[in-house]
């Protein structure tokens, strides 16, 4: 099991976390010390989450400047610059490392002090990034455990949990924050096909954390739904546009089916994760190889020669959202029709 209270740290000019590829059979901890090495983790997937994608960019940047030669700001901030470059063209969906990247380079430039108290600057503004990550999930968890009530059985798709965040996560947090509260409560966890992140990463952390949780294959929620096994449905985001949610790929059919059972679908992710000047159309989903359709692992399951489709995230309606839970609050139908504006 995971030790630490957080899932990425800085430790004087290395990057700490933990692969989650290796996970749920092997803990390895990756040590971190240039851009480029963060870059790779999270293109393998090695780091994957939403919110913890910005707080490892902001950390990347942060590795740049730390270990950076540069005699003056203007060439720290070129070489910021071209560090971007490479966390850009890691993984386009999840819009939280973009916010992240913007947010240092935009401090970055307008700084008025020398090479040195610059880079002090983005240390601390990375800190300050994973920092507000952390109260955020606590205050998404506190608000979310409104919803959720004595006995109920809730129902996750992907990894929304502390591994998918800086700590204790959004989604998850909503249910570790009623399992806090002493509400008896129950979790029916998705596989999440390909990469099986229901399976590997949220059955491991809500077992670590002794909270009941029984897996299901993703093609059997509409059986559950149906059976009455599932009193409400809280999954996170990897961005939040003005007329959908998009999220891992299998979210939209979850939310379709809640909504044909009446069973409430909540949204938990905290602001960086919205991107309200655009909307669905302007999204680029991500598509990932196809062996890992074709293949669990090593082994091939699929026949030589067969067209694969693999998108890794799909785009749901906000009319299938019953509310989105924020680090402000939950947010309902009525305001949503705000993000429009």
């Amino acid at each position: 099991m995971y030790e630490k209270t957080r899932t990425i740290e800085w430790e004087n000019g290395i990057v700490v976390t933990i692969d989650q590829a290796k996970l749920p059979f092997e803990t390895v901890i990756l040590e971190m010390k240039s851009c480029k090495e963060v870059a790779e983790a999270i293109k393998s997937m090695k780091i994957r989450g939403a919110p913890l994608l910005g707080a490892a960019a902001a950390f990347a940047l942060a590795l740049t400047a730390y270990h950076s030669r540069a005699g003056n700001k203007e060439q720290l901030v070129k070489e910021l610059e071209s560090a971007a470059e490479i966390l850009k063209n890691t993984r386009p969906t999840a819009v939280n490392l973009f916010w992240a990247i913007e947010r240092i380079l935009k401090g970055a430039k307008n700084f008025s002090g020398n090479v040195n108290a610059l880079t002090a600057f983005i240390v601390s503004e990375a800190q300050k990034i994973a920092d507000e990550d952390a109260a955020a999930n606590r205050r998404i968890g506190k608000y979310g455990a409104e919803l959720i009530h004595d006995g109920d059985t809730i129902l996750t798709h992907c990894n929304a949990g502390a591994l998918a965040t800086v700590e204790y996560g959004t989604a998850l947090g909503v249910i570790r924050a009623a399992w806090e509260q002493g509400k008896m409560i129950r979790v029916i966890a998705t596989e999440t096909r390909p990469k099986l992140q229901g399976a590997r990463l949220t059955a491991y952390e809500l077992v670590r954390d002794g909270i009941g949780v029984t897996l299901i294959t993703d093609n059997m929620v509409g059986y559950v739904m149906q059976k009455g096994l599932v009193n409400e449905v809280v999954v996170g985001a990897d961005r939040i546009v003005k007329d959908a949610v998009i999220n891992k790929i299998g979210t939209f059919t979850v939310a379709v089916l809640a909504k044909e059972h009446d069973i409430p679908f909540y949204v938990a992710a905290p602001k960086s994760t919205f991107d309200l000047k655009i909307t669905s159309e302007d999204v680029i989903i991500e598509n990932r190889s196809p062996k890992e359709v074709t293949h669990i692992g090593s082994i091939r399951v699929a026949a030589e020669g067969v067209k694969v489709l693999n998108s890794a995230f799909d785009i749901t309606p906000l009319k299938y959202v019953t509310a989105i839970i924020c680090e402000s609050g939950i947010l309902y139908k009525e305001d949503f029709d705000k993000f429009k504006a």
